[in-house]
């Protein structure tokens, strides 16, 4: 598998993400200015979390319009796999690449402390280290990470399996139906508000978020 990270002024969290990720694949990823069009080469694109361009107008609204946004648009067409955390979930949703958006947590506050995420479905190639109805421990730090979307598109959601992963625990940010992450209707783009790669070392206290990078590097 071999990965890139897409690097936007204000993301902060791709030296994790490539921690994680050369974990799993015993490979380096590959850094990716923003400005960037080729991505040739690659297997999965990574956007990780952080606060693109100050996360003015709306989070990830600047980033989604950014040159490497048609290229990763083009890798989504040809069936690549695509996976953003936190801010990289807001871009997704504001590239239309995945439905619904984040809006302000509901208790207005920023929220960073651990999160329990239930396995909604494991026969992805995300979630196959997973078992269906798994809860594991991840981590939040976000102050825009409730999920909305009309009720239309919530069913349909739940309908075709889309939703990844749900809070188990208290749904904190008032995400509709507790989402937690959802996938596109080819299960190839994954995007999640919590933040698996602070936990797949032992260092961390916790590896539950290391079977999501152990699957990508098997895929």
């Amino acid at each position: 598998m071999k990965a890139g990270i897409v690097v936007f002024p204000g993301i902060n969290r791709e030296r994790d993400m490539a921690i994680a990720l050369e974990l799993s694949t015993g490979v380096k990823p590959r850094m990716v200015w923003h400005k960037e069009t080729d991505l040739s080469g690659l297997d999965l694109v990574v956007i990780p979390g952080g606060f693109s361009f100050g996360d003015y107008l709306r989070c990830g609204a600047m980033a989604a319009r950014s040159p490497v946004m048609a290229a990763i648009h083009d890798h989504a067409a040809r069936g690549g796999y695509i996976l953003g955390v936190c801010n990289g979930f807001q871009i997704l949703t504001e590239a239309g690449l995945l439905p619904g958006a984040l809006l302000r947590n509901a208790g207005l506050r920023f929220l960073s402390m651990d999160a329990n995420l239930r396995v909604e479905r494991a026969d992805t190639v995300f979630t196959r280290q997973y078992q269906k109805g798994q809860v594991f421990r991840s981590v939040m730090a976000h102050g825009d990470g409730n999920f909305f979307a009309d009720t239309a598109t919530l069913d349909r959601l739940d309908g075709e399996g889309l939703v990844a992963f749900r809070y188990a625990d208290d749904n904190l940010n008032g995400s509709a139906r507790a989402i937690a992450g959802v996938f596109s209707p080819n299960l190839r783009i994954l995007g999640m508000m919590p933040h698996p790669e602070d936990m797949v070392d032992p260092l961390m206290g916790c590896t539950d978020g290391k079977p999501l990078f152990d699957a990508l590097a098997a895929a």
